[in-house]
């Protein structure tokens, strides 16, 4: 990221071509599919996704057990497109059963909008068996990876998805700024046009690419180079299923950690992500999230905040260029910061 690269230089360009290419073999899909990388954060992605790909009057079924899918929702709100939600417990995966009932009852449905891991509490969906249902229907998949793409395996021979959705950071390791839309060649052909927004048309920024290798405007250079660099890290560490050892290692050793301290997971084991750990917070009255927060972060360790309403939780990632050693100290400082503030830790553990 110190070298300044031309954004027109045709070193960038080649640079562009080579991450685009190494992302769409990671699903195995360079017979079908292409990627076109876009500006900005993985959710300007998602809108791309949905507003060149679903059609003015398609409609979009998007099963919900979190914050993610509810943003997808909202997105298709704006976007005038018709939605058919279907609701899950926020502790419960979506199940393939229910949702190829509804693509049953409703022929109007044209697309399953599906999040694959919720980091609102950690929940890992069941892709393949969704992906299976919707194509026996005969509707079409798009998928927010965000989370999951490059630890868990997704591979379009055995999850067919009409588009995949995923950034530069998570288990890519690189940094923010970059999100990408891994799309069927064909079906992206066929939306010229149907775009709501210059500016996040899939179709006319693949077209342009295709044409003259550049992006159509001013690129995030530094984040395309990091990615890159990345993805070249990703391939020396030994790809998908060493990183997501290590991850799955990671999360792991924080549960158990976590258990140390009495502190229990907000999911079960058998659907739980090794992406991000939602974990209950102590009822103790000395425990309060912002000064529990001030103090990890003091340090060394950023922790995530809740992202459930009825419940009180807090969330530790397990994602990014860290090691069990590094789980074990995330959970040391942990116990200090919560030893410092007056909380009962032999009570927790009694609960």
């Amino acid at each position: 990221m110190l070298h300044d690269w031309g954004s027109w230089d045709t070193d960038f360009n080649r640079i562009t071509a080579q991450v685009c290419a190494q992302l769409v073999e990671l699903v195995h899909a360079r017979e079908t599919h292409v990627c076109v990388p876009l500006q900005g954060s993985g959710t300007f992605s998602v809108e791309a996704a949905l507003g060149t790909l679903v059609p003015r009057q398609g409609k979009v079924l998007v099963p919900n057990n979190g914050p993610y899918c509810a943003r997808m929702l909202r997105i298709l709100g704006y976007l005038g497109r018709r939605t058919a939600e279907l609701l899950f417990p926020q502790d419960m995966p979506a199940d393939p059963v229910a949702i190829e009932a509804a693509l049953i009852a409703d022929p109007s449905i044209t697309h399953v909008a599906q999040v694959h891991c919720e980091t609102g509490t950690g929940i890992l969906n069941p892709l393949t068996e969704i992906a299976a249902a919707v194509a026996r229907q005969g509707r079409r998949l798009i998928v927010d990876a965000m989370s999951s793409f490059a630890a868990i395996e997704i591979d379009v021979r055995t999850t067919p998805f009409e588009a995949l959705i995923a950034a530069s950071g998570k288990c890519l390791e690189g940094v923010p700024g970059i999100g990408f839309v891994i799309v069927d060649r064909a079906a992206l052909e066929r939306c010229a046009g149907n775009c709501h927004s210059l500016a996040m048309d899939l179709h006319d920024q693949w077209d342009y690419m295709n044409k003259t290798t550049q992006w159509r405007f001013t690129p995030p250079t530094h984040v395309v180079a990091a990615l890159h660099a990345a993805l070249e890290q990703y391939a020396e560490e030994g790809g998908r299923a060493v990183r997501g050892a290590r991850y799955a290692a990671n999360c792991a050793a924080l549960i158990d950690g976590m258990a140390g301290l009495g502190i229990k997971p907000f999911l079960a084991a058998h659907v739980q992500a090794p992406i991000i750990v939602t974990f209950h917070a102590t009822a103790d009255p000395a425990y309060d999230f912002k000064t529990f927060y001030q103090r990890v972060r003091e340090k060394g360790f950023i922790l995530y905040p809740g992202k459930l309403t009825g419940v009180e939780t807090f969330r530790v990632g397990c994602i990014g260029a860290l090691g069990v050693h590094d789980m074990v100290k995330v959970v040391d400082a942990m116990r200090a910061a919560l030893g410092e503030m007056g909380v009962a830790l032999e009570a927790i553990k009694r609960r």
